[in-house]
């Protein structure tokens, strides 16, 4: 039965601990598992990351889909289990669940996958800083990714297509003073003090809407972390303040740059941090168009960051899609549906055999 085959594919991925920086094991459990699989070739190892290609279509599409071999670390009440419907384990949901639907592709393949062109990603170190994220690195050594029509990253979605992406920028921001005895303030600069009039204006500050391929993306901007002060007795000479901004797509790194600079002007010292990229939803893509034919369970703007970014850096479109729960991403006792991944398994199997049979078509078969 289809349902058993896949929860027991990702209970095995969920017995295998992988948080993030500590992948390799479930890497090398994925290496050892792949070996059975009919392939063309071996998969290509980078870090803890793998590359591999499980047919080279005639005529057909390019398509990848990556997902991260990563999770959060969180509390679980005991070992990976199903109860029910759910299938409780670490990543469970981001993204194990998409990662169990890449693995049944190779091992029980779908009808029409001789039809394209299908590479796997699984990568390492989605869920920490910018630079560290394995994809970058994969990217960079396997030039031929950025060929690709299609890149789908299998992030928990709940079955719907999650389009485009906002970029991110986390900036540092420094107030400088001068320090004095609480008792004579005037002797000092309050660099506190200073800071206040920029909370105001961020406080008041309204999301902008941006409208892509009639899908809202907003950008915002938020300080989420704040540190100063040297005693409680002591005028403050420094406090600093972590902006995290994040812009629509169709907005530069270095446009966002110049917009928390023209904020801040010169009140304040900015260093930048995780500078991530935005994309585009290519709603319109004929490839997302047979995607979202083949049954999803809608089409929504993808308020947040995703590694689609990345794949529009190099001119790639990319969508989001995968079958886990996304409310239940980096939760405590994280767990997802097995129906959901069933059916999730069905909207990729629909659309690889639409795919194939196009290819055919045009190839006259």
């Amino acid at each position: 039965m289809r349902a058993d085959r896949l929860a027991a594919t990702l209970l095995w991925l969920c017995e295998i601990p992988s948080p993030t920086g500590e992948e390799k094991a479930l890497c090398d459990a994925l290496v050892e598992r792949l070996r059975r699989a009919r392939l063309p070739e071996p998969p290509r190892r980078h870090g803890d990351s793998l590359v591999v290609q499980v047919t080279r279509g005639t005529g057909g599409p390019k398509v990848a889909l990556a997902g991260h071999l990563d999770v959060v670390r969180t509390a679980h009440d005991g070992p990976p289990r199903i109860e029910g419907d759910r299938l409780y384990g670490p990543g469970a949901s981001d993204m194990k669940s998409g990662l169990a639907l890449m693995l049944d592709l190779v091992e029980h393949a779908p009808e029409g996958l001789d039809g394209l062109d299908l590479t796997l990603v699984f990568y390492a170190r989605e869920e920490g800083p910018f630079r560290d994220n394995e994809l970058g690195l994969v990217l960079e050594r396997e030039p031929g990714l950025g060929q690709v029509d299609l890149a789908v990253c299998l992030e928990p979605s709940d079955n719907r297509l999650s389009l485009g992406a906002v970029g991110s920028l986390h900036a540092t921001v420094t107030f400088r003073g001068r320090t004095a005895h609480s008792g004579r303030p005037w002797q000092g600069e309050n660099a506190i003090h200073k800071a206040g009039r920029l909370l105001v204006e961020l406080d008041a500050l309204e999301p902008r809407d941006v409208v892509h391929d009639g899908l809202l993306y907003r950008t915002v901007t938020s300080a989420t972390l704040i540190e100063g002060g040297r005693g409680r007795n002591i005028i403050p000479d420094e406090l600093t303040l972590n902006l995290n901004h994040r812009f629509a797509p169709g907005t530069s790194i270095e446009e966002a740059q110049r917009e928390i600079e023209g904020l801040v002007g010169d009140r304040a010292e900015v260093a930048w941090l995780d500078l991530s990229p935005s994309a585009l939803p290519h709603a319109s893509h004929p490839l997302v168009m047979q995607l979202r034919a083949a049954g999803v369970n809608g089409v929504e703007p993808k308020q947040a960051w995703t590694d689609v970014a990345r794949f529009a850096e190099l001119g790639v479109p990319a969508v989001n899609f995968g079958p886990g729960v996304n409310a239940q991403a980096h939760q405590r006792n994280e767990w997802t549906s097995i129906a959901r991944l069933v059916e999730g398994d069905g909207i990729l199997r629909r659309w690889i055999a639409a795919m194939g049979k196009a290819t055919a078509a045009s190839l006259g078969g």
